[in-house]
């Protein structure tokens, strides 16, 4: 799968210390979903102003957030990406460094997790999956973790 990252945060220090981890992250989840080679992720890496005014805009929330993701395909959990999506654009996926730094903290885990952590769930969403169930987020959140697990990124690792 290409990542195609971007963003006015994606040049800084506090990105390139965990980029690594994400792209780890994101191979390793093509892999476990079985994405087509060829399959496009763009990956955009904000401030959190940025990520306000597009959480504002989208979603009707003036607050900023962690992680948000645009899906081009209308996609099942699961489901195989339609054959004529040639090359299949899943979508856009924002992150907010600012926030990938202060939940590593919060939750005591490194900021190369969290990243990993938040990249595979904006793909996850990209691909159909979703948390507004119970059922539907333990599905959702065993996945992410079974992924991070195969990339060396575990819960209380790195």
């Amino acid at each position: 799968m290409e990542v195609v990252i971007t963003g006015s945060q994606a040049e800084t220090e506090g990105w390139r210390r965990v980029a690594p981890a994400v792209a780890r992250a994101l191979a390793t989840a093509a892999e476990v979903l079985g994405l087509p080679a060829e399959a496009e992720l763009s990956l955009a890496v904000v401030d959190d102003e940025e990520i306000r005014r597009l959480n504002g805009q989208y979603r009707q929330v003036d607050a900023p957030t962690d992680v948000l993701s645009f899906p081009l395909l209308e996609l099942e959990p699961g489901a195989p990406i339609p054959a004529d999506e040639v090359p299949p654009v899943l979508g856009d996926v924002v992150l907010s460094l600012a926030h990938i730094y202060r939940q590593a903290e919060a939750f005591g885990h490194s900021p190369e997790r969290e990243a990993a952590f938040l990249a595979v769930h904006g793909l996850l969403h990209l691909l159909g999956h979703d948390h507004q169930t119970p059922a539907e987020e333990a599905r959702m959140f065993a996945l992410q973790e079974e992924i991070l697990g195969r990339a060396g990124l575990p819960r209380h690792g790195t």
